[in-house]
């Protein structure tokens, strides 16, 4: 049995089964029962049609699942009175289920978690493993959100902001637990990539795979943090860096430039510099300057302050902090780094001991723990 079969047809089968009247929980369930009758029947009898077959039995079972309940009896008089359209283009169905999980009514978290398990085709155990919370926690997060989109109707456009924003989440989540959200983010957006011609998706493809690319030298054997500057850059991952810039440079070629076009430029050229003292920091600074017109963020901002510390030197980018609000998450951090840089020992031992106390990671803590020890040590 091809179970990723399986899994990369569920998505287009739920969107059919909603696309023809049933609500969203209700034929998700009815996906999850077809699934488990082409585990028992697809060995000995594989289908011609899998999708169609999974449609057939899926759709079957929602209907009997209508006439069980007494109280929805004149909604199955209608439904089963209807003759059932055919299905739509894969990439259709697919396309319109991100858009529906990814609804603005939902909160990230609950988008993400239902994207991860509509879209993906994780279980509900695999979820809550993956956000370390219990399997009960999750399922009741998945079901609320599975009611807030129930009778959401497919008649307007989706918002491919909204869905890039929870993808993004949950490429950020990276590895815990038995899932891989990084790699599982990349599959969906490579999915979502195949199904809609949109420069941004784009971006957030090529985003993702320059970042990927750095994992191996990330962190240390003991889970250590290796600052970027630091990293051993022969184990970064050479194949996945060709593939993020060409796809990024396609992207940029349309001139709709977008924020995770801008990001992505960012990360090509520090994957683009052979050591940290060949980076195009200049360069950098030019790509966060468009970041800040792109966005606005506070936190752009702040990464901005940093890249021109190294552009400009350390003072420079004190004074570009010193104009950024110090409630900025990681501001301690940045402005700990530069005062380093300038040779403030003494101040940059207390910002980072400061930064670790604010860290909100068992990671940045151990990291920053550590620089401040360092520091001390040398003075």
């Amino acid at each position: 049995m091809d179970e990723a079969l399986l899994r990369s047809l569920t998505p287009g089968v739920l969107t059919v089964l909603v696309r023809r009247g049933a609500g969203f929980a209700a034929a998700e369930d009815a996906v999850q029962e077809a699934l488990v009758e082409a585990l028992r029947a697809w060995p000995a009898d594989p289908p011609r049609d899998p999708k169609g077959w999974l449609v057939t039995v899926g759709w079957r079972k929602f209907l009997d699942a209508t006439r069980a309940d007494a109280a929805r009896r004149k909604r199955e008089n209608v439904v089963d009175g209807e003759v059932a359209p055919e299905p739509a283009a894969a990439v259709d169905d697919t396309l319109q289920l991100y858009f529906l999980c990814a609804h603005p009514s939902l909160t990230p978290s609950s988008a993400v978690a239902l994207t991860l398990r509509a879209v993906g085709g994780l279980t509900t155990k695999q979820i809550a493993r993956a956000y370390l919370v219990p399997e009960a926690t999750m399922a009741q997060r998945i079901s609320r959100a599975k009611r807030t989109v129930s009778g959401v109707r497919f008649d307007q456009p989706g918002d491919v902001a909204t869905v890039l924003r929870v993808l993004y989440l949950v490429f950020n989540e990276g590895y815990s637990g038995d899932v891989d959200l990084a790699a599982e983010a990349i599959r969906l957006t490579r999915q979502l990539a195949a199904a809609i011609d949109h420069p941004e998706v784009a971006g957030l493809l090529a985003l993702m795979l320059l970042h990927q690319a750095r994992r191996a030298s990330r962190t240390t054997a003991s889970g250590s943090l290796v600052p970027l500057a630091e990293q051993d850059r022969s184990r970064w991952d050479t194949a996945l860096i060709a593939e993020g810039v060409a796809i990024l440079q396609r992207a940029l070629s349309r001139d709709r430039l977008g924020e995770f076009q801008a990001q992505a430029a960012i990360a090509a050229l520090h994957a683009d510099a052979r050591d940290a003292a060949e980076t195009d920091w200049v360069q950098i600074v030019e790509w966060y300057d468009e970041l800040v017109r792109l966005t606005g963020s506070p936190v752009v901002r702040l990464n901005r302050a940093v890249a021109v510390g190294e552009a400009d030197g350390p003072r420079a980018g004190l004074a570009a902090l010193a104009e950024l609000d110090d409630t900025i998450p990681r501001y301690t951090a940045a402005s700990a780094y530069l005062h380093e840089r300038d040779g403030d020992l003494e101040t940059a031992a207390r910002l980072y001991a400061e930064a670790a106390a604010k860290a909100t990671s068992l990671a940045e803590v151990d990291h920053l723990t550590r620089q401040a020890a360092r520091l001390n040590t040398r003075r």
